[in-house]
């Protein structure tokens, strides 16, 4: 009967295969070669296919074999990790960590951030999301990310609890052929609002009804940051960027920065927090995660 197979037989199969021949199987198991022998043969008088050839000095792999072999191999390594799953789960390790990524959020520090937990966590899956604005909070709020790393918003969550990871900042930016980089001097917020501003929009309902940064009256409202992007180099507009994301340009000179009145040179700073849930904090991997960005560099 299949229903019969152990994963004693199924570790037996390999491991004669792996070394070689029945006696070399049982020293590695630390059984006596009659017991190798019959743990296979009962595999295959249960599986009614034969597996080895044994008219040979040493047994070899029919092509039957062959191709069980690789069931066989799944099978115990299938079990073996959810051993391994279960026993961090019972210590306090998260099934999963799913995080929601701020779409200003240095992509590189993230994917650094990602191979490490990968080779710390290697079987709790990482499932990332990206997200701006208020749509970067409502899977945190509603659940479907236990943790955010989060730009600072004008808006109070009382359900939810940050930790500060540091800041990048955002800088007003034109192609150079538009008429506000010609300016040579600071340029006066009177000026900008003479012209459209590229600005990202909220996926989410969380800002109806509010503007952050928007200091002109004609808008060009874009969904994702890299359309923005796109945009600003064609010089459809001016509008603000994560200085991460332009430094090669404004260094290639195809997007200028905007020396703006009342606004700092290097830019506004932009605080990015991991946020979670007050009542749900941080299980093992996802505290291990907050760390790590906490003791890195956003510069």
């Amino acid at each position: 009967m299949l229903d019969g197979v152990s994963l004693d037989q199924l570790r037996t199969f390999i491991a004669a295969v792996d070394e070689g021949s029945f006696s070399a199987a049982a020293r590695k198991l630390n059984r006596v070669q009659s017991a190798v022998s019959g743990w296979v043969s009962s595999l295959e008088a249960q599986i009614g296919v034969v597996l080895f050839d044994r008219t040979g000095r040493f047994p070899k792999l029919t092509p039957e074999g062959v191709l069980l072999l690789a069931d066989a191999r799944n099978i115990v390594s299938g079990v073996d990790m959810l051993k391994a799953r279960a026993k961090q789960m019972a210590a306090g390790h998260e099934a999963e960590l799913a995080v929601v990524v701020d779409v200003f959020f240095p992509t590189a520090v993230i994917a650094v951030a990602a191979k490490a937990f990968a080779s710390r966590f290697p079987l709790i899956p990482l499932r990332i999301f990206v997200e701006g604005l208020g749509a970067g909070y409502q899977p945190v709020l509603d659940e479907r990310c236990s943790l955010g790393i989060l730009a600072t918003l004008p808006l109070t969550f009382p359900s939810l609890s940050n930790e500060r990871l540091g800041e990048i900042p955002l800088v007003m930016v034109a192609a150079p052929e538009h008429p506000l980089a010609s300016f040579v001097d600071r340029i006066p917020r009177r000026e900008l609002a003479k012209h459209v501003q590229l600005v990202l929009t909220d996926r989410s309902a969380l800002m109806a009804g509010r503007d952050y940064g928007v200091l002109s009256p004609s808008t060009w409202r874009l969904a994702d940051l890299s359309t923005k992007y796109a945009f600003l180099k064609d010089s459809l507009g001016w509008g603000s960027m994560p200085l991460h994301m332009i430094e090669q340009d404004i260094a290639a000179g195809t997007l200028v920065m905007l020396d703006v009145d009342d606004m700092p040179r290097t830019g506004f700073m932009l605080t990015m927090s991991a946020v979670h849930l007050a009542s749900a904090p941080p299980g093992i991997a996802g505290r291990w995660l907050v760390d790590y960005l906490k003791a890195g560099s956003l510069s």
